[in-house]
């Protein structure tokens, strides 16, 4: 499609000027679509072939990379989170094992 209307804006564009009066603003519509044509078809072929898309790929991974680094980065912190509440309920799990073992061995020595 770009294409067509390259070829189209160009032979309209010569028309406009061909004709007698000269048509500015019809010549004046054609430069601006066939400039537009024209970037639209430089970005296609720098996309394509001039090694866009690997750009654009790179960036996307790049992107992911990061992402990933930062949800391991939370991750970790999670973890530490998570490693120091599992500290502390083992040491209150330590220190009312302690108690019940002291209570056990008082109640058995009364029981003597």
């Amino acid at each position: 499609m770009t294409l067509a209307l390259l070829g189209y804006s160009g032979i309209f564009m010569r028309y406009a000027l061909a004709v007698s009066p000269k048509n500015y603003l019809l010549f004046g519509c054609h430069v601006v679509n066939f400039t537009a044509q024209s970037t639209q078809a430089y970005r296609y072929v720098n996309y394509r072939y001039m090694g866009g898309k690997e750009a654009a790929l790179e960036v996307k991974a790049k992107e992911g990379l990061g992402k990933a680094k930062e949800g391991l980065g939370q991750a970790e912190g999670q973890m530490d989170v998570a490693s120091k509440a599992m500290k502390d309920a083992a040491r209150n799990v330590e220190s009312g094992a302690k108690e019940l073992a002291h209570d056990v061995v008082e109640k058995v020595q009364r029981s003597r």
